[in-house]
């Protein structure tokens, strides 16, 4: 009898819970809502996701207690313990995920497969957009200024357009990729940068050294990859907006929406302006570029049958800017009375992936952009037009457990005219190629990776490049080793990637026809990873990298003060150098600090010169500290140590190397995650560094009519031009700008 009532008691206390859901909400740990994360039941009978609002909810449970497990790679795995209340039909709960801080970035770049980074045979430096965040800039451009061995060049000190330096080569050197697609080269290396707001990136992919054998021409140096966002899970509408005590101005808008439930898209606009001539250092010249910009971006991706792949983007960008005379206006364009220099910018883009309807895995790549360049350099006019239009078709294959085949083929066509002598006939360029490699997994510790392309240049020919990799890993994957050996090469298009050859008074003379330059590259990789208590990490990455350059076109300022000369080294010029990067990950505390040390010369008639504008030793840093309460203080600088500079001739009396400079910022940020806002406002350039004042040889001079000239073209010195010097803005090396403020909102609606 007594075992009956236990029974009964039992059934009773049971059956007063009956059928009940479990219903809840997803927060990180910022309080942000948490979309689109799988929960699953221990017993794995039900598989639930929450939606675009961080809500979920569990039908029909009768389980008491009843658990369920977190699975995301962006939280650690958690089991959830729910116990109801007697009678309660629906149980409501908030759960509080730990963010995972040891996530394995995925990586597209080092071998056209995602993957994570660890798996990759191929170095690769991963930024993503938290931080870039630690220092808010409008563009890539300036974005790249705290990566250890990458360096925006300002390559004019009037119009101030830049590109981008790694390991101490030139920008025409760096291949800038979007989403795995070449869209910025040639004519765009100099001024398309500046184009790609920084609220379009998820992340950045860095490969430092030659690529060729994936990207073909122009990966020489290295490629920056830009990863934009996806669609999915994103804030309904996201805008970030800041300006600057010059007065600068930048606003990111983004709205996410969709077409039916498999569609989904992103348009984001961006729009910069900078309307106040500033001459701090009393040159009678801008200190900076003042520019009217506007980006337009729109992605689409399509939810397909057995996740295939398929998106499409887009991307305007028009740029209005000048820099010269401060009282210099649109009225003095192209004239000999004021100088000025004015650039119109127009610029669109399109491509996308789609991946075919085969059981093989087919993906078909394309790409399509037009540039249009309307400047003026004082009174010389640059009227050029670009379209480059790209294919690429890419089979993927594993072949039992050791073999993964990539193969593909490409093609290429450049269409290029401007109104310069070196381009009397419009030119055609068509680039077909094809490429094969194979990952071979020796076992769970080594793997290799060997390939190889071949391209057919209409200008140039055959051009054939190799790749080798090899990765070792210890079993618990702490410590990694990567060797790569690779060949690069690239055709030169001066006009297009050297904006010294347009402005001064320099002329450009081309010694013989330029042939394309090719290089040997070596790179050793080692990655250690120390796993602290807590979750607090410390990785090591360091680098050793060789290049040997071939055929290397370097522009010549010194045997003729007159003149940028052009021609193929008869000789051999290397870069060689060692990296460091240390990153500390703890609970409040982020550190990331990273130093490169480089030789990068040349060497003709037994004569080793160091390539201006490249400097020895270069370091960056960011550290973030996040206190309660949602505050967080950002702190990120550079040092560069002394480059060598254009000079003018022998009684020039500007310094031939610069100094050490170092460009420091700080940054304090606090959240209001409950109404999804934040704020952000610091101080840019803290030291208040800036270049010599007389950077800008003769600015009161600018069209040269007091310096005279010999029978032999040569400046003369005279009682009035004792340094024998001729109107020159090249001699350029940091950035013009001093200390500013900024101050700046984000806000996140609909999340």
């Amino acid at each position: 009898m007594k075992q009956l009532t236990a029974f009964i008691l039992i059934a009773f206390h049971l059956g007063s819970y009956a059928q009940y859901c479990v219903e809840g909400l997803l927060l990180d740990e910022k309080q942000n809502v948490s979309p689109y994360t799988n929960l699953v039941s221990l017993d794995g009978k039900q598989v639930v996701q929450s939606d675009a609002n961080g809500a979920f909810k569990f039908e029909n449970v009768s389980e008491v207690p009843f658990y369920f497990k977190i699975q995301s790679i962006d939280f650690i795995e958690d089991t959830v313990k729910v116990i109801p209340t007697s009678g309660e039909k629906c149980h409501h709960i908030t759960v509080l995920l730990k963010n995972n801080k040891h996530l394995e970035e995925m990586v597209v770049s080092g071998d056209l497969m995602e993957r994570a980074r660890s798996k990759s045979p191929v170095p690769i430096e991963v930024y993503d957009k938290e931080f870039f965040r630690s220092n808010p800039n409008p563009s890539v451009f300036e974005s790249m200024q705290n990566v250890n061995g990458v360096r925006p060049q300002i390559n004019c000190n009037v119009c101030n357009t830049g590109d981008i330096h790694i390991n101490g080569l030139e920008g025409p050197y760096t291949m800038v990729l979007i989403d795995g697609l070449p869209i910025v080269s040639g004519l765009s290396t100099v001024y398309g940068l500046n184009g790609i707001p920084q609220s379009l990136i998820e992340r950045v992919e860095i490969v430092k050294g030659p690529a060729s054998t994936l990207y073909g021409s122009e990966a020489v140096g290295g490629i920056i990859n830009v990863i934009t966002k996806r669609p999915e899970g994103k804030s309904l509408l996201s805008v970030d907006s800041y300006g600057t005590s010059w007065l600068e101005s930048n606003t990111d808008l983004s709205y996410v929406f969709g077409v039916g439930k498999k569609s989904h898209s992103m348009l984001g606009v961006n729009y910069f302006n900078y309307s106040n001539p500033i001459d701090n250092n009393g040159d009678n010249f801008t200190d900076v570029t003042l520019q009217d910009r506007i980006s337009i971006f729109n992605k689409w991706t399509f939810d397909r049958k057995n996740n295939r792949v398929f998106s499409l983007a887009g991307r305007y960008v028009y740029e209005d800017r000048w820099g010269g005379e401060m009282n210099w206006t649109p009225e003095y364009r192209g004239g000999d009375q004021i100088y000025g220099e004015s650039i119109y910018t127009s610029r669109w883009e399109a491509f996308g992936s789609y991946q075919l309807p085969l059981d093989e895995i087919i993906l078909l790549q394309f790409s399509a952009n037009g540039h249009n360049q309307n400047s003026v350099y004082g009174d010389m006019p640059y009227i050029a037009q670009q379209n480059i239009y790209f294919g690429q078709l890419r089979w993927h294959k594993e072949i039992g457990t050791r073999h993964n085949l990539l193969s593909g083929l490409s093609y290429r066509y450049t269409y290029y005219d401007d109104n310069t002598p070196a381009t009397a006939e419009v030119s055609h360029q068509y680039l077909p190629g094809a490429f094969l490699q194979d990952e071979i997994t020796l076992n769970a510790q080594n793997t290799i990776l060997a390939g190889v392309r071949m391209d057919y240049n209409s200008n140039h020919g055959k051009i054939f490049s190799p790749r080798l990799n090899y990765k070792w890993a210890d079993q618990k994957g702490k410590n990694t080793l990567r060797l790569s050996l690779g060949n690069g090469y690239r055709v030169a298009n001066v006009f297009t990637e050297d904006h010294a050859a347009l402005t001064g008074a320099r002329d450009v003379v081309f010694a013989e026809e330029l042939k394309p330059e090719t290089s040997w590259n070596a790179n050793l990789n080692w990655v250690n990873k120390i796993y602290l208590e807590k979750q607090k990490l410390i990785s090591i990455d360091a680098s050793l990298f060789y290049t040997h350059f071939f055929n290397r076109i370097i522009p010549d300022y010194d045997s003729d003060p007159n003149l940028i000369i052009y021609e193929n080294l008869r000789g051999k010029a290397i870069s060689k150098g060692i990296a460091l990067n240390i990153d500390y990950i703890g609970d409040k505390l982020n550190v990331s600090l990273g130093t490169s040390i480089m030789d990068v010369s040349t060497e003709e008639n037994g004569i080793k010169t160091r390539p201006i504008l490249t400097e020895s030793v270069s370091g960056v840093w960011t550290i973030s500290y996040s206190f309660d309460n949602n505050w967080q203080v950002d702190y990120t600088g550079n040092l560069y140590g002394p480059m060598r500079l254009p000079l003018l001739g022998e009684l020039d009396n500007r310094n031939e190397y610069s100094d050490w400079y170092s460009i420091q910022n700080i940054q304090i940020r606090k959240e209001f995650p409950k109404k999804n806002i934040e704020v952000y406002w610091g101080v840019k350039n803290l030291l208040n560094f800036t270049p010599p004042a007389n950077s800008i040889a003769r600015a009161f001079d600018p069209f040269d009519r007091g310096v005279q000239f010999n029978d032999d073209g040569q400046v003369l010195a005279t009682p009035n031009n004792p340094n024998a010097l001729s109107f020159d803005p090249s001699y350029v090396y940091a950035p013009n700008q001093g200390i500013r403020l900024f101050m700046g909102l984000r806000v996140n609606i609909g999340q």
